[in-house]
């Protein structure tokens, strides 16, 4: 029954019999068997047939939408007993940077999870700090984070990409008609950074000290937050990769960030340590160098 009910679901999310089939890579005529054949083991309609049209009965609806978190749960009970039975499929635990805006770490996840469905993965938030003290801990397998020391050879060291930083200023702010930004300029404004509370004072230190920033600095929780921040006229972020299409609005602007007439650059980069065993590391590492 399970198979004639991915069928029906096929079905009913394309609105077609032949494109549900083409999907499910069977002939029309055998999909509309199966559908038929599933409605006789329940002993009711679920679609109400016209011509070449149909529809879905109010029964049909309920099974359609009953149906989908049946089969999502029995997909996830079979994932947990393969891992179980399979005890080498650990899974993988992944880092991520906090402040980090651009979406390359999302896609290579999306990849990830197409690829290996059956392989659990964690994903673990912090900032730079933090991150570094999950692979040092083994909390984390592989962290995606910015390079902020030299290189440690008891580590992988994929350097990912050099970006260009920029900060996120409101729209009606007077710097927001710049084409790029000096952190000299920034200095009578507000910093907003996003950070947890433990790292709050490390993070200050940072911006301040290596970035240059030396205006009051203030802290955000999360991004959202932080642009609330912004467009309420509080400050400005400085933030790294390119934001998620939409993101911004209308109602922030983000700019380059230059110290004097030179760009400030950042490395980002998947670190694991070198004793590593997890067979996962490298392939993700990879999908998501290709994310860049």
């Amino acid at each position: 029954m399970l198979r004639q009910i991915k069928y029906f679901q096929a079905v009913v999310k394309n609105n077609s019999f032949s494109n549900a089939a083409a999907e499910c890579n069977i002939s029309q005529s055998a999909i509309s068997q199966q559908i038929k054949s599933l409605e006789q083991e329940l002993g009711i309609e679920l679609l109400e047939r016209k011509n070449r049209k149909f529809k879905l009965t109010p029964a049909g609806e309920h099974f359609y939408k009953k149906s989908l978190v049946l089969v999502a749960d029995f997909e996830q009970v079979c994932r947990e007993t393969s891992r179980i039975a399979h005890k080498e499929n650990e899974g993988i635990r992944l880092g991520y940077l906090r402040c980090y805006s651009g979406q390359e770490f999302q896609l290579a996840l999306d990849i990830f999870a197409q690829t290996y469905p059956d392989i659990p993965v964690e994903i673990y938030y912090g900032n730079h700090d933090e991150l570094y003290d999950m692979l040092r801990k083994g909390v984390a397998d592989i962290v995606f984070n910015d390079q902020r020391r030299a290189f440690s050879d008891e580590y992988v060291n994929l350097l990912l990409t050099t970006s260009v930083s920029h900060v996120e200023i409101a729209s009606r702010n007077p710097l927001a008609g710049l084409d790029r930004v000096t952190v000299q300029e920034l200095k009578n404004m507000p910093c907003i950074l996003v950070s947890s509370e433990a790292e709050r004072e490390k993070e200050q230190e940072f911006y301040q000290n290596v970035i240059g920033f030396q205006g009051e600095i203030i802290f955000a929780d999360n991004m959202e937050e932080a642009r609330i921040a912004v467009i309420g006229g509080k400050g400005f972020i400085p933030c790294e990769g390119t934001p998620i299409l939409g993101s911004l609005g209308t109602n922030i602007k983000r700019i380059p960030l230059y110290r004097g007439n030179t760009p400030v650059t950042r490395n980002y980069c998947a670190f694991w340590k070198k004793e590593n065993t997890n067979a996962f590391l490298e392939e993700f590492a990879e999908i998501l160098k290709g994310r860049f």
